[in-house]
C-alpha cells in the first residue's frame, strides 16, 4: 500500500517535470525550432487544429522555419495563426509554403523570456509540492485508519521528501539550461 502511494507520487512528479519540458519547448530562443510552434492552432474547417497536423514543418537553417501545408488553401490561415500567436514572428507566404524567419532576440526580449521561464518553473515547483502534500495527507489517512504503523509512515514521508528534493533540483537544472539557451547570442 505504501509503495502504491510512493509510486503515484513519483509518477505525478515526473509528469510535472515533463510538463515543464514541454512548456519550455515553446519558449523561443535565438535558433529556429519547430517545437516553438506547438501552441499554434489553425481553424481547419471550423476545428482548431495544431499546426503540425495541417502542415509539414521543416527547419532548413538556424533562422528559418518552413511550414508546407498539405492543403494549399490553408496557406493564408496558417500565416494568420502564426501572426496572432504572439510569438514575435512575422511569417510570409508564396502561395505554396509559409516561411517563418526567426529574428535575433533583443536583450530586452531575452530578459522577458527568462522572466517567463522563471514563472513557468515556479509553477512546476508548486505542482511538485502539491503532489508531496497529497502524498503526505494520504499517508496520514492510512495511519489514522490503522493501515500502516507510525514507523512505516515516517519512512514513507522521508521517501516522499527525497523524491520532492530530487524533482525540485531537476527543475532548477532545467531552468538553468533554458536560461543559458535564451541568453546565448
Amino acid at each position: 500500500m505504501i509503495n502504491d502511494v510512493i509510486k503515484d507520487v513519483q509518477h505525478r512528479m515526473d509528469s510535472a517535470l515533463q510538463a515543464l519540458h514541454n512548456q519550455f519547448k515553446t519558449l523561443r530562443t535565438g535558433r529556429a525550432n519547430a517545437a516553438m510552434l506547438d501552441g499554434v492552432h489553425i481553424d481547419y474547417y471550423g476545428t482548431p487544429t495544431p499546426l503540425s497536423q495541417v502542415a509539414s514543418l521543416k527547419v532548413p537553417e538556424s533562422s528559418m522555419i518552413v511550414a508546407e501545408p498539405w492543403d494549399k488553401t490553408m496557406v493564408a490561415a496558417i500565416e494568420k495563426a502564426i501572426r496572432n500567436a504572439d510569438l514575435g514572428l512575422n511569417p510570409s507566404n508564396d502561395g505554396k509554403v509559409v516561411r517563418i524567419p526567426i529574428p535575433q532576440l533583443t536583450e530586452e526580449r531575452r530578459k522577458e523570456l527568462v522572466k517567463r521561464a522563471h514563472h513557468i518553473t515556479e509553477e512546476a515547483r508548486t505542482a511538485i509540492r502539491q503532489v508531496r502534500r497529497d502524498g503526505n495527507e494520504h499517508l496520514k489517512m492510512m495511519l489514522k485508519g490503522h493501515e500502516i504503523s507510525e514507523d512505516d509512515e515516517k519512512r514513507a514521508l522521508d521517501e516522499i521528501q527525497k523524491l520532492t528534493d530530487k524533482h525540485i533540483d531537476e527543475v532548477g537544472d532545467v531552468l538553468k539550461h533554458k536560461e543559458q539557451d535564451i541568453m546565448a547570442v
